[in-house]
């Protein structure tokens, strides 16, 4: 009965930790200009004022939520679909040297994203695409060796039986794929699709390097940029980071039992 009580403690304490600069967050977008200095972090700002708010909009942060919503939508299309099929050959298809050449894919997990950042622009400066939406979806678009990891341990997970009987009914591969694989394998696709628009929904180096016109930026680049006369605008920042952070909230509630299903059953197998 202690260990528990002590357990529960622990995990209250982390909990409040975890929760505590969202709820900040939540103070500070709703505090007016004078609240800010007149009262502590933790205090709400009384009355709660949407000036902020106000502020955040007139200065065209619509169109970085525009813009960020767009650019999430088609690179996370790109990555799942992809990654389905690269995940697919590399579970089912036989060819040379593919278990290999997954594990050497596999293993660019272990470079930091950041030391790719001047090859990658380099790249995209040789083929003119610098401050396009190209430049900045590209790089990212074709799959993600996390994504297909995932998909490839959950397909090998599937019977193969199935597809021998699909196969055997006249299905071709891709039609196999489609009818049977991708509908016994719904809770994996939540799940990288979930983690895609979380990543690029974030993204916030790349497109701060690859863009520079006001008419590409997205919205983790508009909120760092924001700033008033006479300086950084801390309620308005704030403002815009929970407007940033509560579609990735709802999208984890709603989608919160296919996660932990799909990587439960990957980490099983």
């Amino acid at each position: 009965m202690k260990l528990r009580s002590f357990t529960y403690a622990v995990l209250v304490v982390g909990c409040a930790f975890a929760i505590f600069p969202y709820f900040l967050t939540v103070l500070t977008a709703f505090k007016g200009p004078g609240q800010l200095s007149e009262t502590l972090p933790w205090e709400p700002g009384l009355p709660p004022s949407v000036a902020a708010f106000d502020r955040l909009f007139g200065s065209g942060f619509g169109g970085y939520l525009v813009n960020t919503a767009l650019v999430t939508a088609g690179i996370t299309l790109g990555q799942v679909v992809f990654a389905i099929l690269a995940a697919y050959a590399f579970a089912r298809l036989p060819f040379p040297g593919r278990d290999v050449l997954f594990w050497v894919y596999l293993s660019t997990l272990m470079v930091p994203p950041v030391v790719t950042m001047i090859p990658l622009y380099l790249m995209m400066q040789k083929l003119g695409l610098v401050d396009t939406w190209a430049g900045l979806m590209l790089p990212t678009m074709l799959g993600t060796p996390y994504a297909i990891f995932l998909l490839r341990q959950f397909f090998r997970s599937i019977p193969v039986e199935l597809e021998d009987a699909a196969r055997i009914d006249g299905a071709g591969r891709v039609r196999t794929l489609v009818s049977i694989v991708l509908p016994l394998s719904r809770p994996i696709l939540v799940t990288v699709t979930t983690l895609a628009v979380v990543a690029n929904w974030n993204s916030f180096l790349w497109p701060l390097i690859i863009t520079s016109s006001e008419d590409k930026r997205l919205l983790s680049v508009g909120i760092a940029l924001f700033k008033s006369e006479i300086g950084v605008d801390y309620n308005a920042v704030m403002a815009g980071s929970l407007i940033a952070l509560v579609p990735l909230l709802v999208l984890f509630i709603v989608f919160q039992r296919f996660i932990v299903r799909s990587v439960a059953v990957t980490g099983l197998k």
